[in-house]
């Protein structure tokens, strides 16, 4: 009997979706990043064992917006729960429950035929009363929606406390079917698209914390040189001309730090060494411009 279905992961910025993600795979495949709202696309990541498949989809912080791509993250996320298997909602321990949890559990009580947990992260970070705190506190979130969890279990991610019972609670839930992915495929993303991802996260890290909002990735080339060797070309985006001098830096110190982080990363995605060219370009207030959010990938034919 094998097991197969949709799993969505959703929850307020910087909850712990993406390293959640990560986690279950065994493998690094969506960028993470102490900043809200480092994920912008709903990324389908892929959980596949001798008995199950299960598609994991890591979606974008539901917050309030101030921009079209805050509306476009927030549709992104909330339209990833449609006709799915299980929803998963992540609390973060550490963080009280607030407005934002409130607002998505309102989506949530209105799912039909999803089950529905509530996954405690972080639970490293908080003594036992904490986490206590933090369980009763889902509960009462539920209850004050007019529902109950199927499931509540606190894990922390980054050291593997409790994921086997996320795991085993997943393949319980999900019905019989098919594989929908070959068994190697860990994620479903283009090449383009997961070398983008890598370079807006080798950009995010050590920026200031209003930039990376304002950072976008198009790969412009990628070619094959030789049996080892792939060039690729990227474009960095942001949004002001001081914001350019940032990821710059002085003497290009910065954006050639940026491609020494990025370049392990692409060479595990592509199998060969890489030649990476990187540049930045301005593209004035693109976070309001559907236009650009198209051209970035962002928003997409749904």
């Amino acid at each position: 009997m094998f097991k197969s279905g949709f799993v969505a992961i959703i929850g307020r910025p910087n909850s712990g979706k993406s390293t959640l993600i990560n986690a279950l795979v065994g493998k690094k495949v969506t960028i993470t990043s102490q900043h809200p709202n480092t994920t912008r696309n709903a990324i389908r990541a892929i959980l596949t064992t001798e008995s199950l498949q299960a598609v994991l989809v890591d979606t974008p912080g539901i917050h309030k917006p101030k921009t079209s791509l805050g509306s476009e993250l927030n549709a992104i996320a909330k339209e990833s729960t449609d006709s799915v298997d299980i929803v998963i909602f992540t609390i973060a321990a550490d963080e009280k429950v607030g407005k934002g949890d409130a607002f998505i559990a309102r989506s949530i009580a209105e799912l039909k035929g999803s089950k529905r947990f509530c996954i405690v992260t972080k639970i490293d970070r908080v003594g036992k009363d904490q986490v206590l705190q933090a369980l009763s506190s889902a509960a009462q979130l539920a209850s004050d929606h007019g529902f109950a969890w199927d499931e509540i279990i606190p894990i922390s991610a980054l050291k593997g406390e409790q994921l086997w019972i996320v795991q085993d609670l997943i393949e319980k839930y999900l019905p019989e079917g098919p594989a929908y992915y070959p068994h190697e495929t860990l994620v479903d993303l283009d090449l383009s698209a997961r070398i983008a991802e890598a370079i807006r996260e080798a950009t995010i890290l050590g920026t200031i914390e209003e930039l990376p909002h304002s950072i976008a990735v198009l790969v412009n080339e990628i070619e094959d040189r030789s049996e080892d060797l792939v060039a690729i070309d990227a474009t960095i985006f942001v949004e002001r001309d001081s914001q350019k001098g940032i990821i710059v830096g002085k003497a290009g110190s910065n954006i050639k730090k940026i491609g020494t982080i990025a370049r392990p990363t692409i060479e595990e995605i592509v199998g060969k060494k890489v030649y990476l060219s990187l540049t930045v370009s301005v593209a004035a207030k693109w976070q309001r411009d559907p236009k650009a959010l198209r051209r970035f990938g962002i928003i997409r034919d749904r």
